[in-house]
């Protein structure tokens, strides 16, 4: 209790566009950097400039696709209105109102210009859930009993299932399979790395290809929200508009390295195999091989009794 009343939010809060899953994988995939520039000295000559960009561009790859699971910006936008407050209120205020559209749910952010108008703090961070397992209609429910401010309901109504808009099904859907797209190219990432360590170089190029294709799969999958027509977000006298965001683009550059990488690999194989092998650090282990044999001594009297 508070002065004798119950606090205005008894929960915590969800940042628009970071949590705590996302610390979590940022956090195991620089444990495994880290633990991979402990042996870089071990790596000798122009090997060790090889390894550690393979390395840390398959960390690149593999962090990117597991951190754009748990973002909520695959759709952004701002917009700065004078708009109404809350409901049975004259009081009107000038407030910035994001938008964040990630595969799972979506975020409302409300910030005042100023943050201190009418004796409030006006700062709020509001997330809605549609994933399965989750429902979405009964979180705008306990918003309208908590009494959020009115451009937060406003902008969430808009993408409840009973809604007039009728986007709440195409983003449940598109954003499910977006995401289960992505799972399986987190798969096909780490079935390349086992080829490559193999080595099965080829087959490691041909997993990486299948790695971007998912990638794409997905980006098809969530741009699919563009084929429902939006109803436009009215907040006072501005109009909200969203865009792809921050997460929709990385998918992108990473499905395109990957694509890139994967047809690097197969054609080296086909065209310049030595390169290929030189460049995954294959190359000295032969040359040893060689060196060894060359310091073979022969007896040429045994030699030219077998003759």
């Amino acid at each position: 209790l508070f002065d004798g009343i119950y606090p205005f939010y008894p929960q915590q809060r969800k940042a628009a566009s970071f949590d705590i899953s996302i610390i979590i994988v940022i956090v195991v995939f620089l444990t495994l950097g880290c633990s991979f520039l402990l042996i870089i000295p071990g790596i000798r000559g122009r090997a060790r400039l090889y390894w550690t960009f393979r390395v840390l561009l398959s960390l690149f790859m593999g962090v990117g696709i597991v951190v754009v699971q748990f973002t909520g910006d695959w759709e952004t936008g701002w917009v700065q209105a004078n708009t109404s407050y809350k409901s049975f209120s004259r009081a009107v205020v000038n407030v910035d109102v994001g938008l964040h559209i990630g595969l799972e749910g979506l975020n409302i952010t409300l910030r005042g210009n100023p943050v201190n108008q009418v004796n409030e703090t006006i700062n709020y961070n509001e997330h809605f859930s549609w994933s399965f397992g989750s429902n979405y209609d009964r979180s705008y429910s306990e918003g309208l009993e908590k009494g959020l401010p009115s451009p937060i309901l406003y902008v969430a109504e808009k993408f409840t299932s009973q809604s007039p808009c009728a986007v709440h099904r195409q983003y449940r859907i598109s954003g499910h399979y977006a995401s289960a797209t992505l799972w399986v190219a987190f798969c096909t990432w780490i079935i390349s790395n086992i080829l490559f360590s193999m080595p099965a170089l080829v087959y490691g190029g041909y997993m990486l290809l299948v790695t971007g294709a998912f990638m794409t799969f997905s980006l098809l999958s969530f741009s699919t929200v563009r084929n429902s027509p939006m109803c436009l977000i009215q907040i006072g006298t501005a109009t909200l508009h969203v865009a792809y965001g921050g997460s929709f683009w990385l998918t992108l550059v990473i499905g395109l390295l990957c694509f890139v990488a994967g047809i690097t690999v197969v054609a080296l194989h086909h065209l310049n195999l030595d390169l290929l092998k030189t460049f995954f650090d294959l190359r000295e282990d032969k040359a040893e091989e060689y060196q060894e044999m060359a310091e073979v001594h022969v007896n040429s009297y045994f030699v030219n009794k077998a003759l």
